[in-house]
């Protein structure tokens, strides 16, 4: 079985991971696997393939920015990568995210329609059924369901500064993406495939496939991470994300800082570098890291893991620090509350800081140990990545049983 994987970026993030880790267990099963991808570098595998350039990438991000017309750039990189496909000739193309600035997504799908080979898209995220944004339950929009238009987060990602294009997006996407012959729809979430059900894209069959992660790297790892931060006797409270934004709680932190007691310190990974400057005090600020390793001995020598997002697919970072042995307190919002029961974290209501303090101190209370062994163990049951992994192998087969 060959498989071509499309995703923004390939083994960085969570989503680069999550393909690198497909296509890794796919070679190891003895077939012929490639991650095509548009934009930084890529890691963990030796037989990615790039689409588009640079410069490509900043015409689609002028265009989007513009003329709020993003997935309708990368027209010569599209058309390219499409005769690239031809002469790879995969048995099964699957899916992922599809924006981010690199793929004209009408050509792509007429290719797909065109070529009728088993389609397999994994969402990440909503932007494949709205007008613009790529999430919208967190501002309480439900035109999605119906129609977009007058766009409350014209300036969110994929951001336009000048037009408003939400309309005519949702118009042609709807038309674009339906009407696929052979095309199966995975959520990581039982929140998103919901959804999906009630979206333009409900024609598909959807299948829930939790995300994994590497159990051999995310485990309890012993480090020097608070002797060198002189944090021996800190209650550490940490937070991780790709991007910190609004919708990932970035402010619920800094309001949650203005609380805590003097033995107490919150470290949020991946800031960037004007973030970590306006930081008060009793918050520690560390770059995004592409380094599992320091990744592990972050979660593993932290005491609670907070996520206050406020809408989310299936994080992985949860299930990271789950692994890690480190307890966690969500709000109840998206996919963000499905990794979790009594024994290795909270759920509470979206925006209450006084909650998550209450919750905060009941783990303080209890200790990191109460918890430890239940979260390594759910981790541990539910979400290996080469058991999670491996339903997508079986569908590939499920998808293509005319051919394999």
């Amino acid at each position: 079985m060959r498989v071509l994987q499309i995703n923004t970026v390939c083994g960085i993030g969570s989503t680069g991971r999550i393909a690198t880790d497909i296509d890794t267990l796919l070679k190891k099963q003895g077939h012929e696997s490639f991650v095509a991808y548009g934009r930084d570098i890529p890691k963990s595998c030796d037989t990615a393939i790039k689409i588009g350039s640079d410069f490509g990438n900043y015409s689609h991000v002028a265009k989007t920015r513009l003329l709020d017309q993003h997935g309708f750039g990368s027209v010569y990189a599209t058309k390219k990568f499409i005769n690239r496909i031809e002469e790879l000739n995969p048995d099964v193309i699957h899916l992922h995210n599809i924006h981010g600035y690199y793929l004209n997504v009408n050509l792509l799908f007429k290719y797909l329609k065109k070529v009728n080979k088993p389609v397999v898209w994994t969402l990440h995220d909503c932007w494949p059924f709205t007008g613009h944004c790529s999430y919208f339950d967190y501002v309480n929009c439900s035109k999605w369901q119906t129609g977009c238009y007058s766009c409350p987060q014209k300036k969110s990602y994929p951001t336009s500064v000048i037009l408003d294009n939400s309309k005519d997006n949702y118009s042609k996407k709807k038309e674009i993406f339906t009407g696929v012959e052979n095309l199966t729809i995975v959520t990581p979430s039982k929140w998103l495939a919901e959804l999906v059900r009630q979206s333009f894209l409900s024609e598909y069959p959807v299948k829930v496939i939790n995300n994994g992660i590497d159990l051999e790297s995310f485990k309890p790892t012993q480090s020097h991470f608070r002797d060198n931060n002189n944090l021996q006797s800190k209650f550490i409270i940490l937070g991780v994300a790709g991007v910190w934004e609004k919708r990932k709680g970035y402010d619920h932190f800094l309001e949650l800082s203005k609380m805590l007691r003097p033995d107490e310190v919150i470290i949020m990974v991946g800031l960037t570098d004007k973030q970590r400057k306006r930081l008060p005090s009793n918050i520690i600020g560390i770059s995004r890291t592409n380094s599992i390793q320091e990744l592990a001995e972050i979660y593993s020598t932290s005491d609670v893991f907070i996520n206050p997002t406020l809408e989310d697919n299936f994080p992985t970072t949860n299930i990271e620090a789950l692994a890690c042995g480190t307890p966690i307190i969500t709000y109840k919002t998206g996919g963000s509350v499905e990794c979790l029961d009594n024994d290795c974290g909270f759920v509470v209501n979206k925006g209450s800081i006084k909650e998550l303090l209450m919750k905060i101190d009941i783990v303080k209370n209890k200790g990191k140990s109460s918890y430890k062994n239940y979260c390594v163990e759910r981790a541990a049951k539910l979400y290996d990545k080469k058991d999670r992994f491996n339903e997508y192998i079986q569908l590939y087969k499920l998808s293509g049983n005319n051919i394999f």
